[in-house]
């Protein structure tokens, strides 16, 4: 519930900011995350109260992903494949330069991502798939 409240804040200091004007020619490029989806637990879930380890235990080691190779895929289709590898925290971007927003994912293919295919992160790593107009 907490996180659902925190993103529909960012939301509506968005929809501030872009409300306040400005023009074109001085606006950033735009890049777009997406968010993992709320986890398992919730308001309606029982708190447990952290327990220190034992010294003589070692604390879980950290899951690691290996980013799967997107490069030459639909856009929609490699952020569908990322999410189904466990990467939920993925950036976008005009290779261009031209800064444009990847409205219809559809529309646009994916030639360079970073980090590289093959390459082992934790699932909370940021994956950029930097991707261009089909046809261009």
């Amino acid at each position: 519930m907490r996180s659902v409240t925190i993103l529909v804040a960012l939301l509506v200091a968005a929809l501030a900011l872009t409300a306040c004007g400005g023009t074109a020619d001085r606006a950033a490029p735009t890049k777009t995350v997406t968010v993992a989806p709320p986890s398992a637990t919730s308001a309606t879930a029982p708190v447990s109260t952290p327990t220190a380890l034992p010294s003589s235990a070692k604390a879980p080691a950290t899951k690691k992903i290996r980013v799967p190779d997107v490069v030459g895929k639909n856009h929609q289709t490699a952020q569908n494949i990322m999410q189904a590898a466990g990467l939920w925290m993925l950036q976008e971007e005009d290779v261009t330069g031209q800064g444009r927003m990847l409205i219809l994912d559809r529309n646009w293919q994916v030639v360079r991502q970073k980090p590289k295919a093959g390459t082992s992160v934790t699932p909370e790593a940021t994956i950029t798939l930097y991707s261009k107009k089909i046809g261009e």
